[in-house]
């Protein structure tokens, strides 16, 4: 799992089954001090993530496949959940 910022969506005329009725979207990787970091990759947005969000992302395809409840479907990855806020520092 990866934070990341929704940068825009990917529209396809034509796409593999298992991704109908999900929204494409391209995410770009953050740090924990939310700094871009990494490539731009795209993931499922089953969650109702938009342009802007911050969201958590599985970038394996085992993971999301399990979040998406499919089963041997060419996955990469997808959207576990939209992130409110983020804390860092010590709980004591």
């Amino acid at each position: 799992m990866l934070l990341a910022r929704v940068l825009g969506t990917l529209t396809a005329t034509e796409k593999h089954p298992a991704y109908g009725g999900q929204r494409i979207l391209l995410l770009q990787p953050l740090d924990p001090e939310l700094n871009p970091t990494g490539s731009v990759f795209y993931a499922l947005g089953h969650m109702q993530a938009g342009v802007g969000d911050l969201v958590l992302a599985a970038r394996e395809g085992g993971s999301a496949r399990m979040l998406l409840d499919v089963g041997e479907e060419p996955i990469y990855a997808a959207i576990a959940g939209v992130v409110d806020s983020v804390s860092l520092g010590s709980s004591c």
